[in-house]
């Protein structure tokens, strides 16, 4: 365990339970009202859903009495791995089968982070009559990939594959906390402590990250973009989407101003926030303030 002196006390304790998923075991964690009205967290690349947590805790009580559910995708986590590799298809597939044996039978509420934001935009797409409000957390779409691309895209997903290198080991939580707070120095030490603990084991001298190597493979399909926005003019739920730094978001997605208008065009209900002094975690980064955001966002008519 770390031996950090401060450590994050949650204020709202998650319930865990495992659903066995298309063939693989999942975790499932959950807070609010049991039997509530259905709000999905789904967490981004190389997370779990335990790092919502602090946004859980900042919530108001109108929010917490919904049932908030947050699994941790296939090979992140404390999910099982798959022995076939991970193709982005089947986070749409995941997420289809926990809707239909834990969401009930209303549409549904998705606010996902990053990856989670991506999936939930295009399952709005996919199953429009099955979500009524999507928010996604800088989960925009990827960078546009051109089919000049797709040979050495292969040999470098071949090359990973004969690899199979494992993660780097760490030794202790608290090296996995110090590096947490390099790459987000808005992270106080005790919720960087919290979150190694749910991030990584330890196993035996070392310290183990909880996630299948296999994701770092470089994804041989490529991204198209006209993909993605076919399947986003057919969603008919109000869709939000919230940005800490902008600019950065443009660089990584390789896009100026008016192509990612463009993007946002395709959402029929649709509104764009910018959240100030944030990153990319914005559920770490202001949870209060993305709270409120999301309560009225949910919550509110229309």
């Amino acid at each position: 365990m770390s031996s950090s002196p401060l450590i994050y006390q949650p204020k709202q304790p998650f319930r865990t339970t495992w659903i066995a998923v298309r063939g693989l075991q999942h975790r499932v964690l959950r807070w609010g009202k049991p039997g509530g009205r259905p709000v999905w967290l789904l967490h981004g690349w190389m997370d779990c859903a335990a790092t919502f947590q602090f946004l859980v805790d900042a919530l108001p009580e109108t929010l917490l009495d919904c049932e908030l559910i947050a699994p941790d995708w296939r090979g992140f986590g404390q999910s099982e791995w798959s022995t076939g590799g991970y193709w982005f298809p089947d986070y749409l597939a995941d997420l289809d089968a926990m809707i239909a044996e834990l969401g009930g039978a209303g549409p549904q509420v998705l606010v996902g982070h990053s990856m989670g934001g991506i999936v939930s935009c295009l399952y709005a797409g996919v199953r429009p009559e099955r979500v009524s409000r999507c928010v996604s957390l800088e989960g925009f779409g990827l960078a546009d990939v051109p089919a000049s691309e797709a040979p050495s895209r292969y040999r470098r997903w071949l090359a990973e594959v004969q690899a199979s290198e494992p993660l780097r080991a760490l030794q202790s939580l608290d090296e996995v906390a110090l590096r947490m707070r390099k790459h987000n120095h808005r992270l106080s030490g005790a919720q960087a402590a919290w979150l190694a603990a749910e991030l990584a084991v330890v196993d035996g001298d070392a310290v183990r990250y909880l996630g299948d190597p296999a994701h770092k493979w470089p994804n041989p399909t490529l991204y198209r973009l006209e993909e993605a926005k076919a399947c986003w003019r057919t969603v008919t739920a109000r869709v939000l989407w919230l940005a800490g730094n902008e600019q950065k978001i443009l660089e990584w997605m390789k896009e100026t101003p008016e192509k990612f208008a463009e993007r946002q065009a395709c959402f029929a209900h649709f509104s764009y926030q910018v959240l100030p002094e944030c990153g990319h975690n914005l559920h770490h980064d202001a949870p209060e303030l993305l709270a409120g955001i999301l309560a009225e966002f949910i919550l509110g008519d229309g």
